[in-house]
């Protein structure tokens, strides 16, 4: 029996990962529902709530750091994801949390209230754009660094992109020095987009928290499922 790859490992992990995120995703609608109905409310368990999608999120990056020092081509690769989800990775670098974590760092400011407007609730939309929008220097702040340190990311990748036809040829003496260094860059850009959507819901109250990540996973499931269909009929059409 040949052993199990590590992309085998994480997909498999992925499948059960994807199972516990639904289930904690339902109990934050179940408290948020009962915070917004309660007279009195119950913010403590609704941090709570959020804190345990968050680490969700963090173990998810864990997981996929782990898989990335041992096999960073087939993480770029992204096999569990559909054409459309890899079209969209901005960076790319094989993937992002199923949830919402596969976009481009910047791009997180303005699809994070894209994605709540998915979530067919118009007043938390209202609230949370003001909300951001209303931050001031911390959202501009947040912005800046993040670009920055995206554009660093993206030059980096683009230069060793630029060495990749000695890969293909089989002309490079340092193979192992150079998957290194893809796998550093990526570690970099999953880290950024960790950070950046952690910086994102630390700057909304927790109803507001609470809207993001469940529109958010709307979203995400929505884009996955259209990929999904969308890759079976043309595969059905070869």
């Amino acid at each position: 029996m040949s052993q199990e790859t590590a992309i085998e490992s994480f997909k498999k992990f992925q499948h059960t990962w994807i199972g516990q995120l639904q289930h904690h995703l339902n109990h934050l609608r179940s408290v948020q529902n009962h915070h917004r109905n309660s007279a009195t409310g119950d913010e403590e368990r609704l941090r709570e709530a959020v804190q345990r999608v968050m680490e969700l999120c963090r173990e998810y990056h864990r997981a996929k750091l782990a898989t990335t020092e041992k096999d960073v081509v087939g993480v770029m690769a992204a096999p569990w994801s559909s054409a459309l989800e890899r079209s969209l990775h901005g960076l790319v670098i094989g993937d992002q949390l199923p949830c919402f974590i596969w976009f481009t760092p910047s791009l997180v400011f303005c699809l994070s209230l894209v994605s709540l407007i998915f979530s067919g609730g118009f007043v938390p939309v209202i609230s949370v754009i003001y909300l951001l929008l209303n931050s001031g220097r911390k959202v501009s702040e947040l912005q800046c660094e993040t670009v920055k340190e995206e554009n660093a990311i993206t030059e980096e990748l683009s230069e060793w992109q630029d060495d990749a036809s000695e890969l293909v040829m089989g002309t490079v003496s340092n193979l192992d020095q150079r998957i290194r260094r893809l796998a550093e860059i990526v570690h970099r850009a999953d880290d950024l987009r960790l950070r950046t959507i952690t910086g994102v819901v630390e700057l909304l109250s927790p109803l507001q928290q609470a809207e993001f990540l469940i529109a958010a996973a709307e979203l995400r499931r929505g884009v996955s499922g259209w990929g999904s269909s969308h890759d079976r009929r043309r595969s059905a059409n070869v």
